[in-house]
């Protein structure tokens, strides 16, 4: 099954953020949007979330050992 499928699929989807530099690209999200008819959205601050994300994982490693392999 396309990936497509399987998002559009899920009832739980209600859009995705973007975020790192390459959400900085103009017009990404809505080209996204349109392609495969999910919302995207933009961070407010798309290179401060990733660090922020990654600080939060971080901290948190007992919850997610996969990131220590």
């Amino acid at each position: 099954m396309p990936a497509t499928r399987m998002l559009t699929g899920m009832d739980t989807i209600k859009g995705i953020w973007l975020s790192g530099g390459g959400s900085l690209l103009r017009g990404i999200a809505r080209r996204f949007s349109e392609k495969v008819n999910i919302v995207f959205r933009v961070a407010e601050d798309p290179l401060k979330a990733v660090a922020r994300g990654t600080c939060l994982a971080l901290k948190g490693t007992d919850n997610y050992p996969f990131l220590m392999k």
